[in-house]
């Protein structure tokens, strides 16, 4: 499997990664829907995960919410294998573009220049009244002292730059990633359910030569793929860097 998806990397110069919350659990963060994921181990808060990262939810009981926010989300976690690996290819010139549903600026940290972050970002905030964004320093500092943090302007809640149920997503991403995609030769799905939406629709702008989709469970797009690796994602990208003879280690 790795010799020909390297065969497929050396054919193509303008690649684009697409990748979900598998990306990073081997640097310790939790997925979602996996057996271990958040959504199916989660229980000490009496509410289902999915509500608790609502709009709603946040509007009503911001304590909670950012209880569990600063439990599974303000965690701390270095880039692996896989965003650094991801990171090389762009250094290389075949990656054009990282697209992420992650939260968590591990690929900026392996090195990524190119990203696409869907979701927003974990560790910045704005104000709700204010409409501004605050301070991440403080607003990070409240949430590890177990307090809402507060905007030092007006006093108003101040939420992450995340978007959560309930909520679209942020003006021009959806057509910056519509746009990365449909002009890739060669797309690279990894640790993604494909099960989010509108996200998971994105995959359908892809007309180019080779969709690749690295999953350890199976998705909607498997049988359009040239490629289908069930392999752990930072161990499989780690060894095509070795066979493209570009280390990983930093």
């Amino acid at each position: 499997m790795t010799d020909k998806f390297i065969s497929l990397i050396k054919e193509c110069n303008n690649i684009v990664f697409f990748g979900g919350a598998g990306v990073s659990t081997e640097s310790g963060v939790k997925d979602y829907r996996s057996p271990d994921g958040i959504y199916n181990t989660v229980k000490e808060f009496g509410i289902s995960p999915e509500k608790i990262l609502s709009r709603s939810f946040f509007e009503k009981d911001p304590a909670t919410f950012y209880e569990f926010y600063r439990k599974y989300f303000m965690i701390s976690v270095e880039p692996n294998d896989a965003h650094k690996a991801l990171a090389e290819l762009e250094k290389m010139g075949k990656l054009k573009a990282v697209i992420t549903q992650n939260i968590d600026f591990l690929h900026q940290r392996a090195g990524s220049e190119k990203v696409i972050e869907l979701h927003g970002r974990a560790n910045e905030f704005y104000c709700n009244k204010c409409n501004g964004f605050h301070d991440n320093y403080s607003a990070i500092e409240s949430i590890n002292n177990g307090k809402v943090p507060l905007c030092d302007k007006c006093g108003a809640v101040v939420k992450p730059r995340v978007v959560l149920y309930e909520e679209r997503l942020f003006d021009g991403v959806c057509e910056s990633a519509i746009d990365a995609i449909s002009e890739a030769d060669m797309l690279i799905v990894g640790g993604t359910s494909l099960t989010v939406y509108p996200a998971a629709s994105f995959i359908g702008y892809f007309k180019g030569k080779h969709l690749v989709i690295i999953n350890k469970q199976a998705t909607d797009y498997d049988s359009n793929a040239a490629l289908v690796i069930r392999e752990p994602i930072g161990r499989f990208l780690k060894e095509t860097m070795k066979g493209l003879s570009v280390t990983t280690d930093i």
